[in-house]
């Protein structure tokens, strides 16, 4: 295994697991720092709005059990940094090979193909302190069939149908944890700012009409930018909208 895991992150490998989001629930109050849970099989993987997550053998499921500081408002642009250090993965282990785009509120694209996957949950501690777990899956050998995605849903792929690569979940792991560390340090160091505008330079469809269909609504418009709470701005005929959470579909 290699030792180019970065300095004060943990990291627990698991053969077998239910949800290693539900895993870093139940150790959240037995560990001390910020720590990795990589799942060489999920039985159980959650992805948003309590979706199943499908994870055949070969991919990679995994969760960092993180201990923010601050504001609890701003543990949601967590997704964000997880979003970056997944992109710098990427262009890392797969340089020229893909084009790697960031689609709001917590997909990773390669060739307009979504490969990547977030869940952000947060973890009651003791005396009202919370915890985040930031849930990762990515197609690392096999994607699942166009046939059980929801209607309007992005085409999925894999990084090895798209490279003709092997990665393995735990070489994987090494990357993505040594490039989120880097983007968490620049998040706690320089605030939001720096990520966002990083972000949005790797954002899907900027600028371009899109529907975002909230659980009681849907709206079509311009997609213009993120705001410093990690909003979706759309421009619609009625006027600017700062929209929270919702499906978006291209």
């Amino acid at each position: 295994m290699s030792n180019n895991f970065p300095i004060g992150y943990d990291r627990r490998i698991l053969a077998s697991v239910d949800s290693t989001n539900a895993e870093a629930v139940r150790i959240a109050k037995t560990v001390s720092g910020p720590t990795w849970i990589l799942g060489l099989r999920q039985t159980q993987g959650r992805g948003r709005r309590g979706r199943a997550w499908m994870d055949p053998e070969g991919n990679f499921a995994g969760t960092l059990l993180l201990f923010p500081q601050g504001d609890p408002h701003s543990f949601a642009l967590r997704s964000f940094v997880m979003s970056l250090a997944l992109a710098d993965s990427f262009e890392t282990l797969f340089p020229h090979q893909v084009t790697c785009q960031l689609k709001w509120p917590n997909d990773a694209l390669l060739n307009g193909a979504k490969v990547a996957g977030i869940l952000l949950e947060t973890v009651a501690l003791s005396a009202g302190q919370m915890a985040l777990a930031i849930g990762v899956g990515v197609n690392l050998k096999n994607a699942p069939e166009a046939s059980n995605l929801e209607n309007r849903a992005l085409p999925p792929a894999s990084i090895y149908g798209l490279t003709g690569q092997v990665i393995s979940p735990e070489a994987f792991l090494t990357t993505l944890a040594s490039a989120f560390a880097i983007r968490e340090a620049q998040f706690n160091a320089y605030g939001f700012d720096p990520i966002r505008t990083a972000w949005l330079e790797r954002a899907a469809n900027i600028g371009q009409m899109i529907t975002a269909r909230t659980q009681r609504d849907e709206y079509m418009g311009r997609f213009d930018s993120v705001d410093q709470s990690g909003h979706l701005i759309l421009d619609t005929t009625d006027g600017r909208r700062a929209i929270a959470a919702a499906d978006i579909y291209f």
